[in-house]
């Protein structure tokens, strides 16, 4: 927003500064002078386009498990920094993202705080989380959700190192000012629920009887990979392609139809070998890792090469456009649920 010019008398000029000295004195500051920067003509972020590569990341995560304990580290994670936002911790301006390490025999303790939290499994298979009372055991691909409130720890009794991608919405939390943290008074909190028992009770379309729960997050806090794929590779038979995503499914809760978070989108998505996306933006800034396949995302006219694990993030209204060199998966979060909460998500669609 800009204000019109009109003509500067030195004397004027004058008396306002000495009316800007005197009101600060009580903590004031006129709008006038900073009304350009709080309500932009567009979204105007330092958020930048980035892209990390996973093969030039995953020696320094394997050097920080010899460098401390996941105990000693709480969570070993290696935090994801927007270049235009460093310092912030922030991939985006609302949203943290980080690559969590767990190495074979270890354990991550329980604790629990205010923050939703995402795992993305990117590489290894057999670690487990556990969400409340209930473990899964997480493989490449798989989508877990870590509710607000929900005590979580992580183990790997496997023989490899076992790295995901946390997504959480720390940034908002701290805009409010409501964060809360604990520890579990045990390193692995106590097993209650029989593995797989969400993905039963909420995971075929049916619900229990006498279900009553009306918090904003899916009673399902584990999405295997090899069912969401099937899912896609479904679809394609249909021959439906979005010009802008290709085929786009987001994961939601089974009880509302809703997102399955609270505060974060996550979505999966198939474009098929030699698949062009039309130029897309919209207000969320996206995280993506691709699952299977390579290609690029041109983002502003800037190309982005990438390939299985790799990290990268289109920022708010940048225009954007995907294409596949082969099939490619690509797994993505944003801010979008909150946006379309508040009635502030817009999008446009280009036609070429």
């Amino acid at each position: 927003m800009q204000a019109a010019t009109e003509p500067r008398n030195p004397r004027d000029e004058a008396a306002r500064e000495d009316f800007y000295r005197r009101i600060d004195r009580l903590a004031m500051t006129p709008l006038w002078s900073v009304l350009g920067a709080l309500i932009t003509p567009t979204p105007a972020s330092a958020c930048l386009p980035w892209l990390w590569r996973y093969d030039e990341l995953r020696p320094y995560l394997l050097e920080a498990g010899a460098l401390i304990s996941a105990r000693e580290a709480e969570r070993r994670v290696l935090v994801l920094e927007n270049p235009g936002l460093r310092g912030q911790s922030r991939i985006t301006t609302s949203l943290y993202a980080g690559l969590q390490l767990v190495m074979p025999g270890e354990v991550a303790p329980a604790h629990r705080h205010s923050q939703s939290a995402l795992r993305f499994v990117i590489d290894g298979s057999g670690a487990y989380t556990t969400v409340d009372g209930e473990r899964t055991t997480m493989e490449e691909g798989d989508f877990v959700v870590t509710p607000p409130g929900a005590w979580h720890d992580h183990g790997n009794p496997s023989d490899r190192p076992m790295i995901w991608l946390d997504g959480l919405d720390i940034p908002m939390v701290q805009f409010f000012d409501a964060s809360f943290f604990e520890r579990h008074p045990q390193e692995e909190q106590p097993l209650t629920r029989e593995p797989g028992d969400s993905l039963a009770r909420y995971g075929a379309n049916m619900l229990p009887v006498d279900f009553d729960d009306r918090r904003p997050v899916s009673p399902i806090f584990s999405y295997p990979y090899a069912r969401s794929r099937e899912a896609l590779e479904s679809m394609r038979r249909q021959d439906e392609w979005d010009p802008c995503h290709g085929l786009k499914l987001r994961y939601i809760d089974p009880k509302s139809g809703d997102f399955a978070m609270p505060t974060i989108a996550p979505f999966l998505q198939l474009l098929p070998k030699g698949f062009r996306t039309a130029r897309y933006r919209s207000t969320d800034a996206t995280v993506f890792t691709p699952v299977e396949g390579h290609g690029r995302s041109v983002i502003d006219g800037q190309a982005f090469e990438w390939g299985p694990r790799d990290i990268f993030v289109v920022p708010s209204w940048r225009t954007v456009r995907h294409e596949a060199d082969s099939d490619a998966v690509l797994f993505s979060f944003s801010d979008r649920v909150v946006q379309q909460r508040l009635g502030l998500f817009r999008e446009e669609r280009f036609a070429d």
